[in-house]
């Protein structure tokens, strides 16, 4: 067996020292982007309050997602598929797959997210970060699909389990 030579330096981020994005409903830590760990993985941790929505129905291409509950309860959807997450709940979700995720009904949620192989994500949490705030416009979103790897879908599913 041989090992790959892997060409970045270990990286260490510190909580207290971690960017963050926030909306009214949510805050994200961003941990480590494709570009810090050699296109490795991104992964990030986000704290929804109350039944907070955390993505509609996309997908990816190019990479995996996964979920870790650290605290709290996490409604997922996987294809056409709603299931509630735990603390101490892990989930995989492959490329080319339909998902959503919301805090559960009544709880708040706590996760840890990656995407494997990395993908350039911080860019895109930012941009929702402006677009909450007003600062950018919702097209933008809708305009970096490509770039980003997030491809929206409609799911009448997830639109029923958010508004029934």
């Amino acid at each position: 067996m041989t090992s790959q030579n892997i060409d970045f330096p270990t990286l260490l981020t510190r909580a207290a020292e971690a960017e963050t994005t926030s909306d009214p409903s949510s805050l994200m830590t961003l941990l480590a982007d494709s570009d810090t760990t050699g296109g490795l993985l991104t992964s990030y941790r986000s704290t929804f309050a109350e039944g907070a929505v955390g993505a509609p129905a996309h997908f990816h291409t190019r990479a995996a997602e996964l979920f870790f509950v650290i605290d709290g309860a996490l409604r997922v959807l996987v294809d056409e598929e709603i299931t509630v997450l735990e603390a101490g709940d892990f989930l995989l979700v492959p490329p080319h797959t339909p998902h959503a995720f919301a805090a559960a009904r009544g709880r708040e949620a706590d996760v840890f997210f990656a995407f494997t192989p990395g993908m350039a994500r911080f860019d895109y949490l930012r941009l929702l970060d402006r677009v909450m705030r007003g600062e950018a416009s919702p097209e933008e979103i809708k305009a970096s699909s490509e770039r980003f790897d997030n491809h929206y879908v409609d799911s009448p599913v997830w639109n029923a389990e958010l508004h029934g």
